[in-house]
């Protein structure tokens, strides 16, 4: 399903197997993937053709074994988390309205740090080329701005795919005749993987993590939005235990905010804790 800032709604993701839905998001270096292993000195030194092969072995890195790291995400991944989700969501944009949309994607990170009482939100990252044990940070536990973790990291490692998950509330089934907002069920939305890593089991590290953080905030159940034109992103929510939850007939459930012609399928799964 889509997802859209993270103080706003609009629409559910995609991540080609996976697409939720929307409302809070949550930038773009180049990926630097370093070797630990020791080099001679003329791999350094450039070929007869004038091709560096520090580069040529450098970009092999990525594709033979890439380490993923799924962490909430920090300042310093704003950028990326911006580029991922427009990137996913509307590939079809060109400069300078891809520029500009990704500027309103930061602005509503950072901006969107208010929450109802008593809600929580975190984004979360899957990142590559990044080790827990290698990492160093700096900053406080307690400093958060919208989601993001106000800490910094010297190897901070390269988004690869975005989630979003949160006890907003505010695109679940209203419970009661004064239809008040439902508690103790946690909500994923702006699921998005970059094209190239995708079929990767990204979507599904990041959907296990969310799983994890809802059953932290003593969550019973957690929900999301799939594309009903978005296969591949159903079965990939089944096989992580999500059942379709049918709508009532007559029945008006809150929905992503998208095109009118999106038809979204209400998917739940109850967490043991």
């Amino acid at each position: 399903m889509r997802s859209f800032p993270l103080g706003t709604s609009l629409s559910p993701t995609p991540i080609n197997t996976s697409k939720i839905s929307p409302f809070n998001i949550h930038f773009k270096k180049s990926p630097t993937f370093p070797s630990s292993a020791s080099t001679s000195p003329h791999e350094f030194s450039f070929s007869q053709s004038g091709i560096c092969r520090a580069s040529q072995v450098a970009d092999l890195f990525p594709t033979v074994s890439p380490e993923i790291i799924v962490r909430e995400a920090r300042l310093e991944d704003c950028w990326e988390v911006a580029e991922t989700h427009c990137s996913s969501f509307f590939p079809e944009y060109s400069f300078p309205l891809d520029f500009v949309l990704r500027m309103d994607r930061l602005v509503a990170m950072l901006a969107g740090f208010t929450l109802p009482n008593g809600c929580k939100r975190s984004c979360l990252v899957a990142v590559i080329g990044n080790s827990l044990t290698e990492t160093f940070l700096f900053g406080s536990d307690d400093f958060k701005v919208g989601g993001f973790d106000g800490k910094f990291s010297l190897n901070k490692g390269y988004v690869a795919g975005i989630l979003t998950v949160d006890t907003v509330a505010d695109f679940l089934p209203r419970k009661g005749p004064l239809r008040q907002k439902r508690t103790g069920i946690a909500y994923i939305s702006n699921v998005a993987v970059r094209e190239k890593f995708r079929r990767k089991g990204i979507a599904k590290l990041l959907v296990a993590k969310a799983e994890s953080q809802a059953r932290s905030w003593s969550c019973r159940a957690i929900a999301l939005h799939c594309d009903f034109k978005n296969p591949a992103a159903t079965k990939l929510y089944q096989g992580q235990g999500f059942r379709s939850i049918k709508v009532p007939e007559g029945a008006n459930w809150p929905q992503p905010k998208t095109s009118p012609d999106i038809k979204f399928n209400f998917m739940m799964k109850l967490l043991n804790n």
